[in-house]
């Protein structure tokens, strides 16, 4: 699994050492050469695990699904962000850090609830 690329829907196999990798930052990494380029590019989806080739030079909007399974690999990558998260214990245990500030709304009353008459009722 990438660590760059959280969304990544294909591997790539590098035509320089003929390893498979998620992105380019993982193949730079883990190797000690450079990237190759190329035009033809072959790709294995994470889908339905088969692999495919695509000619970069007349990449179309329909190669950018998977031609096996319709999945769509061509996709905004989501990367890794910081974030500061407090850290304690389960709430569903221990529920006091969990402060609710929403001001509490006036239930529904009808005439037929006692409930705010009922010292009235003798």
């Amino acid at each position: 699994m990438c660590k760059h690329i959280l969304n990544a829907q294909v591997s790539i196999r590098s035509p320089c050492c003929r390893k498979w990798f998620d992105c380019a930052q993982c193949h730079g990494e883990q190797e000690n050469h450079e990237l190759a380029r190329t035009m033809e590019m072959t790709f294995v989806c994470k889908k339905c695990k088969k692999a495919f080739r695509k000619n970069m030079e007349e990449f179309e909007d329909s190669d950018e699904y998977c031609p096996h399974c319709d999945n769509h690999f061509v996709l905004e990558a989501k990367t890794p962000q910081a974030a500061l998260k407090v850290e304690s214990e389960d709430t569903r245990v221990d529920a006091r850090m969990i402060k609710d500030d929403r001001a509490r709304q006036k239930e529904y009353t009808s005439i037929f609830d006692v409930g705010e008459s009922a010292d009235r009722l003798g």
